[in-house]
């Protein structure tokens, strides 16, 4: 070992909220371990303080399996099971931070400010013995013969007995998470899904979409992706929001992953939005039809739907929203209840990691241990975050996956031996 190389207990590189909770719960866990957090941002956990429009939506109320895509729903219920919401929140009310319950079941401090989020885990870190280390951008991990590992990067020279990875994927790269994680991975043995996409991410409409000639509207809606036999993959259903590009929203923004990975697979899917998600269109075509003689599309929709709304779909179904609703042939019926009900999204692309919120793809979950985060190919290795495949939805889902992996992640670490087998005073 070179003078120059440091030899520490656990070394983490990403100091993003899977990094900050396993560096917590590590120091905590083995106070007597030398614990270095190592991030190559110049300014750490960014993520957190743009998440939720800069409030920080720290968790869901209600977080479940079927909230996540990637790896197999089983695996990612068992990492989950370790560090539940109500330890989350209980975690987050020790250092001081009281979170609240709104009505989309999303939970943000009470505060409203990201920033006593971010303050409250530095702090933890920093009470606990966290030595944080910023900007070191790690280039190379390398397993030794004798079971450590040697880290090299900017201004980084150490010795670790562990290593936890928590770099994060491909999102958001100006926080710093620009999938360098995954060639540190790649060279310690693991491998990368085939698919590696946004997520979490805006789609674009062809130039000259209608809805983008109404940007600004935003209405609840059901988005459905269907693969190209016609069968439904995702469903969803949140407010959608028309922009200059194409489509945002809450709603969007869970499909989007869905759709992209059938595009990455090379088998492009469809969108179709339902705008009246909460109507029955059998019942509503029912109501057309029995309609006063002076009811116009106009009017039947008035309250229901956006009004700018009202005229874009009520103009790609070849009719105006003055048009009187008794006095429209099936035909033109059916295109309006089609615009209506089920509006084929003429999707070209997306917006990239540059306004994703999250990565889909990464190592498999298959090959870490799931009591310890531990890799199955590189004994000492701790992978915990988004640089794993496992991606949730909008709403807390993903930063409750950085909180459980990072706390299975970080308290295995300063537990297990060389060895992977618990020793004394570690």
């Amino acid at each position: 070992m070179s003078d120059a190389t440091e030899r520490v207990s656990i070394a983490i590189v990403g100091a993003g909220a899977a990094g900050l909770m396993a560096a917590i719960h590590a120091a905590r866990t083995d106070p007597q371990a030398q614990v270095v957090l190592l991030d190559g941002a110049r300014r750490v956990g960014a993520k957190i303080l743009v998440a939720g429009g800069g409030r920080c939506n720290v968790t869901h109320w209600r977080v479940r399996p079927e909230d996540y895509a990637g790896s197999t729903r089983p695996a990612i219920r068992k990492v989950l099971g370790r560090y539940p919401v109500e330890a989350v929140a209980g975690f987050f009310e020790e250092l001081g931070v009281q979170l609240k319950r709104e009505e989309t079941g999303k939970l943000f401090p009470v505060s409203d400010r990201a920033q006593s989020v971010l303050q409250a885990l530095l702090d933890a870190g920093r009470d606990a013995g966290v030595d944080l280390r910023f900007p070191r951008r790690v280039h190379r991990i390398d397993h030794t013969p004798d079971g450590r590992f040697r880290i090299a990067g900017d201004r980084v020279a150490l010795l670790a007995d562990r290593v936890i990875l928590s770099t994060g994927g491909k999102a958001l790269p100006k926080t710093g998470s620009d999938g360098g994680g995954y060639q540190l991975a790649r060279h310690l043995g693991h491998t990368i899904t085939d698919q590696v996409h946004p997520a979490l991410v805006p789609l674009r409409l062809r130039e000259g979409d209608p809805l983008c000639a109404i940007k600004g509207i935003a209405t609840p809606a059901r988005l459905r992706v269907t693969n190209e036999r016609g069968r439904t993959v995702a469903e969803y259903t949140a407010p959608l929001l028309c922009t200059h590009f194409g489509v945002s929203g809450p709603v969007v923004l869970d499909a989007s992953r869905h759709l992209l990975a059938l595009e990455e697979a090379g088998h492009p899917g469809m969108a179709w939005v339902n705008w009246l998600p909460e109507v029955d269109r059998s019942s509503f075509e029912s109501d057309m039809l029995g309609a006063a003689g002076d009811a116009t599309i106009g009017s039947t929709l008035r309250g229901l739907l956006p009004e700018r709304l009202v005229g874009t779909l009520s103009r790609l179904a070849g009719l105006e929203p003055s048009d009187h609703v008794r006095s429209l042939r099936k035909d033109a019926r059916r295109r309006l209840l089609e615009s209506i009900f089920a509006h084929p999204l003429e999707v070209v692309g997306d917006r990239g990691y540059t306004f994703a919120e999250a990565t889909a793809g990464g190592v498999p979950l298959s090959e870490v241990k799931l009591d310890s985060m531990e890799s199955r190919r590189v004994p000492g290795l701790h992978l915990a975050g988004e640089i794993l495949d496992v991606d949730g939805r909008v709403g807390g889902f993903n930063f409750q996956w950085a909180w459980a992996s990072g706390y299975v992640a970080g308290t295995a670490a300063a537990t297990l031996g060389y060895d992977g087998v618990a020793v004394a005073g570690r």
